[in-house]
């Protein structure tokens, strides 16, 4: 049986070991949630208070063009552009991950080749999408007279559900329960051939995985920022075009800094000839500061490894409970093989609730979804084997303890 001195030797021998020290974490906590809330990078407050008390509080407005606040979406957007495998010029970092995925579905639908077509009347998602996605295309669809039709299908049955009949899906690249990974190269390959267009949401992928939007052929995408991004919480989300279609896309919400010249304030409206077409209203500098620390946080860390690391993390939680934790009743519901496992595993228990919050109130933070399920999120820039040993130590002691049975762990948080 794997012992916690073994996993202590694994992180010494760990090339990205050094990248824990870039973040802001307490040796008295295990942190497996950096899944749906990266950790605070050690450079974001000094840099935050920064741009509060100096460019803010000093250069005041002159900060537009002294600190090129302006020209932040576009900065932020070519570094996420590294992180997911798209030139820097198609990725721009605005608003949240649900406006930006309004924005896409409606240019998308707006399409001529789309709009056109009274046959093309599908939108396709997966069944257990997360439910912003769902939730967009659904008021979306009544914002244009219900002339869609919302077509849930299971993951496996994405792939034939791509016909003729689709004006655009909407595919998240990583379940959000399971961490199930899509194979987007297949999927675009299919959309191409049924001449419809896929929407990714990176938000479980982007920072966790090797993202490769330019070779698997990839047209459009959003993601979120607080995430394995480390933005913070609430942090820009950004979206992806291909070049090829930039200027095809009119988006719904023209808003003065899309337009092509915003400072000469016209009255009419004519979109920029660039992803800038896709900003809307004045963005804070605030947030896109906490964001751009987050994003640095990659300096000179290759996707290869971290991906490696990560894999390794998950195999090594799930070998150790399978080791001290299998009379309990946990059923991992994540995938098995590597090719199609992101970063973060859930196991299902009929109490799953109450005891994660066992396990958070040991300092072990993880996450609970829907209806049944532990999440545990593995997050290679911070994360240590010896962590995984720990968390899952402790759970047995949660469980052989029945600690979970406590009143306290019973009601339901407002954020679970």
């Amino acid at each position: 049986m794997t012992t916690r001195e073994a996993c202590i030797e694994l992180d010494n021998q760990d090339v990205l070991s050094h990248a824990r020290a870039r973040f802001s974490l307490s040796e008295d906590v295990v942190y497996l949630d950096g899944n749906s809330l990266g950790a605070l990078p050690r450079a974001t407050s000094a840099h935050v208070a920064h741009v509060v008390e100096q460019q803010w509080g000093r250069d005041l407005i002159r900060s537009w063009n002294q600190h090129d606040w302006i020209n932040l979406p576009q900065k932020l957007g070519a570094k996420i552009a590294a992180l997911i495998g798209a030139h820097a010029d198609e990725v721009i970092v605005a608003d949240s991950t649900s406006i930006n995925i309004f924005k896409l579905l409606a240019a998308v639908l707006q399409l001529p080749h789309v709009v056109s077509d009274e046959n093309r009347r599908v939108i396709v998602s997966e069944r257990g999408n997360f439910p912003t996605d769902l939730y967009i295309a659904q008021g979306l669809n009544e914002l244009l007279g219900n002339k869609y039709q919302l077509k849930l299908v299971d993951a496996d049955q994405i792939e034939a559900a791509l016909d003729h009949t689709v004006g655009v899906a909407l595919i998240t690249q990583v379940d959000y329960r399971t961490g199930h990974v899509h194979n987007m190269s297949a999927l675009n390959k299919r959309a191409s051939a049924a001449g419809t267009h896929i929407i990714w949401d990176l938000s479980h992928s982007a920072g966790a995985l090797p993202v490769a939007l330019t070779e698997s052929a990839s047209e459009l995408a959003v993601g979120c920022g607080y995430k394995y991004l480390n933005g913070g919480p609430g942090a820009p989300a950004y979206l992806y075009v291909t070049r090829s279609l930039q200027t095809q896309l009119s988006t719904p919400l023209a808003g003065w800094l899309g337009h092509a010249a915003p400072f000469n304030f016209a009255a009419e409206y004519q979109p920029a000839a660039n992803m800038n077409r896709f900003l809307c209203g004045t963005h804070s500098a605030i947030s896109m500061a906490a964001l751009e620390c987050g994003l640095n946080t990659f300096d000179n860390i290759p996707m290869a490894a971290l991906r490696q690391k990560s894999l390794a993390l998950s195999d090594l939680f799930w070998q150790l409970m399978d080791e001290h934790c299998a009379a309990f009743g946990f059923i991992c519901v994540s995938p098995r093989e590597h090719a199609v496992r992101a970063s973060h595993l859930s196991f299902a228990h009929p109490h799953a609730y109450a005891i994660m919050q066992a396990l958070i109130a040991r300092h072990v933070i993880g996450d609970f979804r829907q209806p049944d399920l532990l999440r545990f999120g593995f997050t290679p820039l911070y994360t240590r084997f010896v962590d995984v040993w720990d968390a899952v130590n402790t759970l047995r002691e949660v469980m052989n303890k029945d600690e979970w049975k406590a009143t306290q762990f019973q009601t339901r948080n407002a954020v679970t």
